[in-house]
């Protein structure tokens, strides 16, 4: 019921906020690191989040078992980081400002005892030392906060990542007997899903910041809840969420290695290089929805596997990834031979 709701409400309200009849009219104006070709609204994210508030609502009224306090931590952080990034949609603030309240509200994951302890890996546990566990904490919730705002570039990109990552967390806490972990997550999930009815290319509408760190932020930290209770090992949420990872951290570091400015706008995620060889935003968009289905198959696989087979998922995960680099690659070649010969 309560994920009937927040699907319901997503997708209602950013139905509203896309039509000529919203009052709430913020405009994503196209320029030269753009996809897109027409002004179109960047309020889907504010859908996002009341479509969550309202399942999570449901959630911890109707419910009779003591809600995790995990819940009240992420919960009050993510309202912080959804209500500056709403500030940010509508004028933009200062990047330092910006990134002053993600280290906030990564320091509150850690006072809410959603700080990493260990860092997980197939079979192996590495103890951290007070102060690197927390420094480890801050710079993961940091980065996938900001990783999930660089990949939302595309239409229907963000909003099926959420689908796809948060619903296959759920079902892992389905798996689990974490039916509050379980609930939550699925949540996340409908809102998303109800965000994808208006933002499926063509999409009407975009997340915004508001949607994009939001659910970055939420990402990172159900991803450390699941560690931290036993539900989710860390290695496997990041293979759930891994061609946002893994586009985001590779094109991070070749532009780092190139001397760019890595603070600055840019159309060089592997993503956008597929469409601007030629590849149109639903074909793409499909091409991840596949290496994204793929991700949550050998997720599920390895939550149920002994560590052996847990360490040839984690390589295989990683194979897949540059598979799909190479692959863009080869596009970006032929649209280049097709250019110069025409």
């Amino acid at each position: 019921m309560a994920a009937l709701a927040s699907f319901g409400t997503a997708a209602l309200f950013c139905g509203w906020l896309a039509s000529s009849r919203s009052q709430l009219q913020i405009l994503d104006h196209p320029n030269e690191r753009s996809l897109h070709e027409q002004p179109t609204p960047r309020t889907g994210g504010i859908g996002i989040a009341l479509g969550v508030a309202i399942g999570w609502s449901i959630v911890a009224m109707g419910t009779r078992v003591n809600m995790p306090r995990e819940l009240y931590w992420l919960s009050g952080a993510a309202a912080l980081i959804a209500f500056i990034s709403f500030l940010d949609d509508r004028g933009h603030l200062a990047v330092r400002f910006r990134l002053g309240v993600h280290l906030l509200v990564a320091v509150l994951l850690v006072l809410g005892g959603l700080g990493l302890q260990t860092v997980p890996i197939p079979g192996v546990a590495i103890d951290l030392p007070w102060g690197i566990a927390e420094l480890v904490t801050i710079l993961l919730v940091v980065w996938m906060t900001n990783l999930y705002n660089f990949m939302d570039g595309m239409d229907g990109f963000a909003g099926g990542m959420a689908v796809f990552g948060f619903g296959t967390l759920s079902v892992l806490g389905g798996l689990a007997q974490a039916p509050v972990f379980a609930g939550l997550n699925m949540i996340v999930a409908a809102a998303a899903g109800g965000f994808l009815i208006v933002n499926f290319p063509p999409a009407r509408i975009f997340m915004g910041d508001t949607g994009s760190t939001t659910l970055g932020f939420l990402a990172a930290g159900m991803a450390l809840w699941g560690e931290n209770a036993g539900i989710v090992p860390l290695w496997i949420s990041m293979i759930l969420f891994l061609p946002f990872v893994a586009d985001a951290t590779v094109t991070l570091i070749r532009r780092l290695l190139q001397g760019e400015r890595v603070w600055q706008a840019h159309r060089t995620h592997f993503y956008q290089r597929l469409v601007q060889a030629g590849w149109n935003h639903r074909r793409t968009v499909l091409v991840e929805y596949g290496l994204m289905a793929i991700c949550s198959g050998m997720a599920l696989l390895a939550g149920r596997s002994g560590p052996a087979l847990q360490a040839i998922i984690l390589i295989g995960s990683l194979g897949l990834m540059a598979a799909f680099f190479w692959l863009v690659c080869r596009v970006e070649k032929r649209h280049r031979l097709l250019t110069k010969a025409q």
